[in-house]
């Protein structure tokens, strides 16, 4: 029998769940962010974004799409609470990835469970279900609860640039709040919205933790739980992000070196001890990390690339950007290209769909603000990097997992969705280079304190 995405129950419930989260969102501005708190006006503009984004994208999947693997995710999870049915201790063993063979009693419910014993998709699709335990099982219920979740990770990775750059909350916020990219493709049951939501929380509690010093088991707690998600769902998001953070933190601490020549040899060789710690960690954690291991990394990217390719067919607005034949001249020839064609690309005239080309406009946007950082003699964007390392660890980071995924993508459709974790990160760097704010003057006032001192 043929399941049903959305069900009358969906329109029901909707409404209700909206009047819900809208008012504890309310109540959460209200009591972290009272009248006159500087970031009080874009906590619920960027909330209901997110709620927008996700029974948008529910909405285009049903409708246009008739299905997809948000669905796919929905129905794994319908299928694990209907073994509530037989008995929570049952629900429990799915939930838990329990062996079918040392369980029968799991057996007619894994049997139905095709991403079983795929780790990433389950994850989503456990996940998926646990939330759906609020909502009746119902999909668009259960998409507001997952913005809603993601969202506080966004929000805490705004508050966190915020406190560097108090002057440029305005940029900030739409740069990690209204990106259409990352509201849309962050915001639904996806993968991305949890890695989102990791990524944002992240980079939240490392800056707490090791530059605020706050050594809370909060701090903690969200590091590992960030980790983790972020390691299940979509390893290679860390492979890119962790290198950037190291090099973020310790050059943060090497500012604090008055001799400029130290400094600047101190700076050189942790970001040469970064970059081999890096190659060192994947060569020894090769067989964890499988197919991300530097033998197979080249590899698995031309075969996503060529898998993408044949699943998309011309409707996939397909591009090439050169073939991987693993040497490392090929690599640093289609370094550019991959970043080009993640940041900057479809162009207006490659869009064949409307979600490609509304992809497109956003990019042309950052194509835009790319050239007035690049083209303004007064900007100094060389000397602002070198000097500022939240420039750097944003500009790093965005830069290899642009390559990442401009590499293997293969198909504008499939590289909206896989490059958000970078967007925000990469208009973070266009925003201060835009600014032209040194997080080292401190501006004085009382708004500036209570962007610091306020935590959710």
């Amino acid at each position: 029998m043929e399941v049903q995405n959305l069900t009358v129950w969906d329109w029901v419930l909707t409404p209700f769940y909206l009047l819900v989260l809208v008012l504890l969102a309310r109540r959460i501005r209200n009591r972290n962010y009272p009248i006159g708190h500087p970031l009080r006006q874009y906590y619920l503009a960027g909330f209901y974004a997110k709620l927008g984004g996700a029974i948008f994208i529910g909405l285009v999947y049903h409708f246009y799409y008739n299905g997809g693997d948000t669905f796919n995710y929905f129905n794994h999870a319908r299928i694990i609470n209907s073994s509530l049915s037989d008995s929570w201790s049952t629900w429990f063993k799915l939930i838990t990835h329990a062996s079918p063979i040392q369980n029968p009693e799991v057996y007619p419910y894994s049997s139905q469970l095709y991403w079983y014993d795929a780790p990433s998709e389950y994850t989503v699709a456990v996940i998926t279900a646990i939330f759906s335990l609020f909502t009746g099982t119902t999909y668009l219920p259960t998409a507001l609860i997952f913005a809603f979740v993601s969202f506080s990770g966004i929000w805490a990775m705004y508050r966190t640039f915020v406190q560097l750059y108090p002057r440029l909350k305005h940029a900030l916020a739409l740069t990690f709040l209204f990106i259409p990219s990352t509201v849309v493709w962050g915001s639904g049951i996806f993968k991305d919205t949890i890695c989102m939501f990791g990524l944002g929380w992240m980079t939240y509690a490392t800056f707490r933790l090791f530059v605020n010093r706050d050594f809370s088991v909060r701090n903690s707690v969200l590091i590992v739980l960030s980790f983790y998600l972020i390691a299940v769902i979509k390893l290679y998001i860390l492979l890119a992000y962790l290198p950037a953070l190291a090099l973020w933190l310790l050059l943060t601490y090497s500012k604090k070196i008055k001799a400029a020549s130290v400094r600047w040899a101190v700076n050189g060789i942790l970001i040469l001890a970064t970059m081999g710690g890096t190659a060192f960690f994947m060569q020894q954690f090769a067989d964890e990390l499988k197919k991300y291991s530097l033998e197979q990394l080249l590899t698995t990217a031309e075969t996503t690339r060529s898998w993408t390719n044949y699943a998309a067919g011309d409707e996939g607005s397909v591009y090439n950007i050169g073939q991987i034949d693993g040497s490392l001249g090929s690599t640093l020839a289609l370094f550019p290209q991959a970043v080009v064609v993640t940041l900057f690309r479809p162009y207006l005239w490659e869009a064949r769909k409307l979600i490609v080309a509304l992809s497109a406009i956003e990019a042309l946007a950052f194509l835009y603000l790319t050239l007035r950082v690049f083209l303004d003699r007064k900007a100094k964007p060389l000397r602002t990097v070198i000097r500022d390392p939240n420039v750097l660890f944003c500009l790093v980071f965005s830069l290899v997992f642009s390559f990442a995924v401009g590499a293997s993508s293969g198909n504008f459709g499939a590289l909206s969705r896989y490059k958000i974790p970078c967007l925000p990160f990469y208009a973070a760097f266009l925003a201060v280079m835009l600014g032209k704010e040194d997080p080292e003057k401190k501006t004085k006032g009382a708004s500036v304190t209570l962007v610091a001192q306020h935590v959710v």
